[in-house]
């Protein structure tokens, strides 16, 4: 461990009095025989944020808050705080006793080894939270140790942080699925983004006014999302015109999607490709007897896998079930499997 506390000091350039802050600093909640990160992660997170706070608020006298909580969150999010701990090295000293949580870590360093330039939202491999959690506790860490001295935290933690977002960078990299909602909603257009599974794969979609715009696929929800919203982007600022397919569907007053006999289409699909029939499953049930509300999925079992989707909120079980079926028709029309 002494090594380990030698190797982080370099990387931070700070010296700790109190060098078992660091120990604590470096140790996950799996290696038993040491106190784990997590009280000083609580305190590098509100220390970290109240120091980037005050850096921007003086940096940038011309900002609104909303350009300066948007510079906060780019620069101390889990995605930059965990690209932080792999370029940095610290990820490199961290004790655990995980080994699934092993694999993820060195998958994400390799991902950030190959990019080129300041990534803000969201990469190749989706960041673990416990490199972000590593780096606020190695703040948390130096924040005691200098007595609770905020400005002179920042003047020692600031450096890791390089290279710091800023406005320019924001401005070139857009947050996808907000940009995508901002101008649709500026051309009175309603965005519906659906998520469902592939095998391993995570695909979400995306729906402007009830048509299929663009889709994206990752293992990883929440990137598979990202770039569904940039895929959209692309094809919306070029105008170019989309369609749903050759069934006939309509777009309900809630913006919700509907093909007409869906169940039954359905059925005709899986048979005509030889999977088993759909199973249905209800996933909500609400309300007084008189005033009932269901939600249902719809699952199918392929050679690739168990494909699954749900619907949307109907008054009537049957209506709730061809929801579900609707919106699995469209999900395998864009993918292709039909």
């Amino acid at each position: 461990m002494e090594e380990t506390i030698r190797a982080v000091e370099e990387i931070v350039r700070y010296r700790f009095k109190e060098k078992t802050l660091l120990e604590e600093a470096l140790t996950h909640s799996s290696y038993a025989e040491s106190r784990s990160y997590q009280r000083l992660e609580f305190v590098g997170d509100a220390a970290l944020g109240l120091a980037f706070s005050n850096h921007v608020y003086l940096a940038y006298p011309d900002l609104d808050p909303g350009q300066l909580s948007l510079l906060r969150a780019a620069n101390i999010s889990t995605e930059k705080l965990a690209r932080v701990a792999v370029r940095q090295g610290l990820y490199r000293h961290f004790r655990h006793n995980a080994v699934a949580l092993r694999e993820k870590v060195q998958e994400f360093a390799d991902a950030v080894s190959e990019e080129d330039d300041t990534v803000v939202y969201g990469g190749s491999v989706k960041a673990p939270k416990i490199l972000a959690d590593i780096v606020e506790s190695v703040a948390a860490a130096i924040y005691i140790d200098v007595n609770l001295d905020l400005q002179r935290f920042w003047v020692i933690f600031r450096g890791l942080l390089e290279p710091i977002v800023t406005l320019k960078d924001l401005q070139q990299q857009p947050q996808p699925v907000t940009m995508l909602f901002e101008l649709c909603q500026k051309q009175g257009k309603q965005v519906d983004i659906r998520h469902w599974r592939k095998g391993a794969k995570n695909i979400a979609s995306v729906y402007v006014n009830g048509r299929f715009v663009a889709s994206g696929s990752s293992e990883q929800k929440e990137i598979a999302k990202l770039n569904a919203a940039r895929q959209a982007l692309s094809k919306l600022s070029q105008s170019k015109p989309t369609n749903s397919g050759t069934f006939e569907f309509s777009v309900r007053g809630d913006g919700s999607f509907e093909i007409e006999g869906a169940k039954q289409i359905l059925n005709e699909l899986c048979g005509k490709k030889k999977w088993h029939r759909p199973t249905y499953s209800i996933e909500k049930d609400v309300g007084l007897p008189h005033d009932k509300k269901f939600v249902y999925s719809v699952q199918i079992a392929t050679v690739d896998g168990v494909l699954s989707m749900t619907g949307d909120e109907r008054s009537r079980r049957k209506e709730a079930e061809n929801s579900a079926a609707s919106y699995l028709i469209r999900a395998l029309k864009e993918s292709n499997c039909l």
